[in-house]
């Protein structure tokens, strides 16, 4: 038979202590995730990795969750966790309630203390946790032992995400008698105590880590244990799942890889928008040397309407990728294909750039005087999907006169020189959260130090910018952000390239499966796994 267990299928049968009764197969009731690489921690405010992430999100819970595709601004759109309800006392405080009853899985109740000893930890400069400035204008204070008062140094519309997203809450009676700064060295699983639905069983360094399902709180899982398969690489992981090893894989990769998903009938490929979006960034600031032109907003029009984006963005990473309207992924909420972007046509950009003064030589490339049009696009050499996208730019913007090189380079070596700004354009890739507040970063003049590599400044756009961050419905908060997407567009700091989808391979026998993106595990609670044949 195809499917053989490996060393790893045994050891989480034998930790799981399985085959009992009626449950004669191995993983009759145990749901196995692959997962690429083994986080270095599980503990919310210390982990920097999606895997780790992914389990603690079975672990620990937020006070509230915001629903898949929903707006943060949209109140609607939050569904209770370990509060059971909240209200609005006044435009600068919220008042939320725990759940009843609500123990940690080691039996100890949840208060109101451990809120507040929560949203201090990820406060905490010795963890550094990437919630410290969004939590930075907020105070907690306990009603009573079930009651919390979260009240916000000024009025905004995304109060309530801020008062949920970023922290999950942790038990004060393990971790408050610790410094801070020494819980990274505390690796004890008896210490990862949460009040979600799983709670953790097992951790075998190198090899797999067990969740199994909380009783304490009533049981709120169909699943009895979820495992995590750590594998070293990308190949690895897939035959973990192509050997029948594991049901679930978030990321299978490269279409030749899908395909092998596709072919196997116990599993089947699902195809989810990533949480992310790609771009070509020009370098703005003035330059000692060649490619000043960039700096003119005319030239940036001109040479972004030489690119069929669509058709570049499909031809890298494949069906169901799009040239998004701006800077964010297919699931920011504020993605609106009314928004003004000049439209692909090969005619018109020579037109431009020959008013502008652009003109071709014999060879065919244009030069202003003695200028060539002549730049540079900086791609990080692990990416293949980026060099093959800067190497379809090089070839449209010659048959348009603009002699284009492709530099690829070490990821280290990229960031650095983005950071000192030795570079003419890039390619680029930011992740998204729900809010689109942190699009600021990347193209605000307040971004420039911190990931506005180009340098991009518009005060008008700015202006934009705040309006729409502080728009409180949505149909007010769309328009305000169309408008400020139509002046980022018109100033054309970046050619906005690529949002892409990504493909999750999910066995057969898992029912009921739904994909949040932003956070691909959330929903596992409601999944259960089909019976094996008899």
């Amino acid at each position: 038979m195809r499917r053989l267990l490996s060393f790893g299928t045994i050891l989480v049968a034998a930790a799981l202590g399985a085959c009992q009764g009626e449950r004669t197969c191995v993983r009759c009731r145990t749901l196995v995730v692959a997962a690429v690489g083994e986080p270095e921690q599980v503990l919310p405010p210390l982990v920097g990795e999606t895997v780790g992430r992914d389990i603690g999100d079975q672990v620990w819970e937020r006070l509230a969750v915001l629903q898949t595709g929903g707006a943060p601004i949209d109140s609607a759109a939050y569904r209770p966790e370990l509060a059971e309800r909240w209200e609005r006392v006044d435009a600068l405080t919220l008042r939320f309630h725990l759940r009843p009853g609500a123990r940690w899985h080691d039996g100890a109740p949840v208060t109101a203390g451990d809120v507040l000893f929560s949203f201090a930890a990820f406060s905490d400069s010795l963890l550094d946790t990437p919630a410290r400035a969004s939590l930075a204008g907020i105070t907690v204070s306990a009603e009573d032992s079930s009651t919390v008062v979260v009240r916000f140094a000024q009025a905004y519309p995304e109060q309530l995400y801020d008062a949920t997203y970023h922290v999950r809450i942790l038990p004060a009676h393990i971790w408050k008698w610790q410094q801070a700064g020494t819980w990274a060295a505390d690796t004890a699983v008896s210490r990862l105590v949460g009040s979600g639905p799983y709670r953790v069983l097992r951790w075998d360094r190198g090899q797999a880590l067990l969740l199994v399902a909380d009783t304490v709180n009533g049981r709120r899982t169909q699943i009895d244990t979820v495992a995590w398969r750590f594998a070293g690489d990308p190949d690895a992981a897939l035959n973990l799942v192509l050997a029948g090893e594991a049901d679930l894989l978030e990321t299978v990769g490269a279409p030749e890889r899908v395909a092998r998903v596709e072919a196997d009938s116990l599993l089947r490929p699902v195809r989810y928008p990533a949480a992310a979006y790609g771009f070509l960034g020009y370098n703005l600031a003035p330059k000692r040397r060649g490619a000043d032109f960039l700096r003119e907003a005319a030239v940036r029009r001109a040479l972004n309407q030489a690119i069929d984006r669509q058709g570049i963005a499909e031809a890298a990473f494949g069906p169901g990728t799009k040239a998004p309207p701006g800077p964010m992924s297919q699931l920011l909420w504020i993605w609106d294909d009314s928004v003004a972007v000049p439209p692909y046509d090969t005619a018109a950009a020579g037109r431009a750039l020959e008013a502008l003064g652009w003109r071709r030589g014999a060879d065919g490339m244009r030069a202003q005087g003695r200028v060539p049009l002549a730049f540079d696009i900086l791609v990080p050499a692990t990416s293949g999907g980026r060099r093959r996208m800067a190497e379809a730019l090089q070839e449209a913007w010659r048959a348009v006169g603009a002699a284009v090189t492709v530099t690829p380079v070490d990821f280290p070596v990229f960031q650095e020189r983005l950071g000192t700004g030795q570079f003419d354009s890039y390619i680029g890739a930011w992740l998204d959260e729900p809010s689109p507040r942190s699009l600021g970063d990347q193209w605000t003049a307040a971004g420039i130090g911190i990931l506005n590599y180009g340098g991009y400044r518009n005060p008008a756009f700015d202006r934009l910018f705040t309006a729409a961050l502080a728009a409180s419905s949505l149909p007010e908060a769309r328009t305000a952000w169309r408008t400020a997407l139509d002046t980022l567009n018109a100033d054309a700091p970046a050619l906005f390239l690529y949002a892409p989808v990504q493909t999750a391979a999910v066995a057969r026998r898992v029912q009921g499966f739904e994909l949040d993106p932003f956070s691909w595990l959330a929903g596992l609670r409601t999944w259960t796994l089909a019976a094996p044949p008899r």
